[in-house]
């Protein structure tokens, strides 16, 4: 009996010593952890560093905003933006400071005097009126690619001087184009003093006088135009009354007649040499 109560007693003692040992363990281990992390907290406040004094900004050169890249010429950005605008205002141009005005008046005017609303299409007067344009227009363009735009994308002319040199052939073109009687007239209503040569006259002024002038150009060869069809329309209407075919109406009998005049005499050739003509021959 003695005997197998002391393997017990034993077995006892060996267990309350590895409790004891686990304990100690982690106490050990609490201590350190508890020591790693009051360290940093534990630690002497240091006095705030004053903080540094801002530096004022370095602007380059006099402080103008550079467009320009390496060689001098416009970057491709600042090209792309210039396109733009003008393309947003290229339709304005084309029909207020060139010969479009005129040339799409005319077309339009011919048609109606031949009793034909629709043929030749819209489309069709535009394009004809478009690519006469640039027929005439061609020298003016030349000398303000040559003298503005080619020395602008080169970078030897700021965007300032490239106006002032390509708008020299425009105002050429419009001072030739324009009556004095419009000029004058758009002087008066601007306000301004009278210039003491027309080249002073600006292109606010300059450009409305242009354009009443291509207007009543055109108006007038418009009215050489409508003359012969109206007078082809008043023998057929007379012909249809003393024939009493009153019922008949008189422009569609005179209408094939209009076709074979026009064709005869070949009227788009001479409508297109009339307009070409009345800028000198294209520019």
């Amino acid at each position: 009996m003695t005997s197998s109560v002391r393997p017990l007693r034993a077995s006892g003692a060996t267990a309350t010593r590895q409790r004891a040992a686990l304990v100690l363990l982690l106490a050990l281990l609490c201590t350190v952890a508890a020591f790693l992390l009051a360290g940093p907290a534990s630690a002497a406040p240091t006095a705030p560093t004053e903080p540094t004094a801002p530096t004022a900004p370095v602007v380059p050169g006099d402080g103008n905003v550079d467009i320009s890249i390496g060689d001098g010429s416009p970057s491709s950005s600042i090209t792309l933006i210039l396109a733009i605008t003008v393309l947003s205002v290229a339709p304005s141009v084309l029909l207020l400071a060139t010969s479009f005005t005129k040339i799409i008046v005319v077309l339009g005017l011919t048609r109606n005097a031949l009793g034909l609303p629709s043929s030749p299409p819209n489309q069709v007067l535009t394009g004809i009126a478009l690519f006469l344009t640039l027929f005439v227009m061609g020298p003016v363009f030349s000398d303000i690619n040559e003298v503005a735009l080619q020395p602008y994308m080169n970078g030897t002319m700021t965007v300032a001087q490239a106006y002032d040199s390509g708008v020299v052939p425009l105002r050429d073109f419009l001072l030739g184009n324009t009556r004095d009687d419009e000029l004058q007239l758009m002087i008066g209503l601007s306000g301004e003093e009278a210039p003491a040569t027309p080249q002073e006259v600006s292109m606010t002024t300059l450009i409305p006088a242009f354009v009443l002038s291509e207007l009543k150009s055109a108006f007038i060869i418009g009215l050489v135009v409508f003359i012969p069809f109206l007078v082809l329309d008043m023998l057929v209407s007379a012909s249809l009354m003393a024939m009493g075919m009153m019922m008949v109406p008189p422009t569609i009998v005179s209408l094939p007649f209009k076709l074979l005049l026009f064709v005869v005499v070949d009227g788009w050739a001479l409508i297109t040499t009339a307009l070409v003509g009345s800028y000198g021959g294209g520019g």
